[in-house]
């Protein structure tokens, strides 16, 4: 029973990361306006579908924005260490310890990002019912899965999925 309502935030997670890495989002971005927006915009409109309580729509959606903040400002951050990975690579006198230095950085970034996003969820938790938190859940993976790739079709019912 517990797989069929995953984690609130895989749905985000999913659309968010691996969604705006394609190169479709990033065409999309460039030219049709914010990703970023969209994508708030759309998660706002599946937070008002399952809750009912206008302050508590409020409440999750400025919940549901701090993570989509978070995650926009850790996939900077992340790019910028690539970027400085790839600098580095291109450097015939780079040292094993000039790549294990940034690496720290990108996991020690990545890991401050998880926590605070972590401690967002459990906040979400608290602001939904337990209905709340599966219909939204359901949706967002439903979401999500246009971008995985892993989850097939995204017309399918989340219970046919794997």
């Amino acid at each position: 029973m517990r797989r069929q309502y995953p984690i609130l935030l895989s749905g985000v997670l999913v659309i968010l990361f691996t969604g705006c890495s394609s190169p479709h989002h990033g065409n999309y971005s460039r030219t049709h306006g914010d990703y970023w927006h969209k994508a708030g915009q759309d998660v706002s409109g599946l937070v008002e579908k399952h809750v009912h309580d206008p302050e508590k729509v409020k409440q999750v959606n400025a919940v549901m924005g701090e993570i989509i903040t978070e995650i926009k400002s850790a996939r900077e951050q992340q790019r910028r260490y690539h970027g400085a990975l790839y600098e580095l690579n291109a450097s015939y006198s780079a040292s094993p310890e000039d790549f294990t230095k940034i690496l720290d950085e990108l996991n020690h970034s990545r890991m401050r990002s998880s926590a605070k996003i972590l401690g967002l969820r459990f906040k979400l938790k608290g602001l939904l019912t337990a209905q709340e938190w599966a219909g939204l859940s359901e949706d967002l993976q439903n979401y999500g899965s246009r971008y995985d790739g892993k989850k097939g079709d995204s017309t399918a019912p989340a219970a046919a999925q794997p």
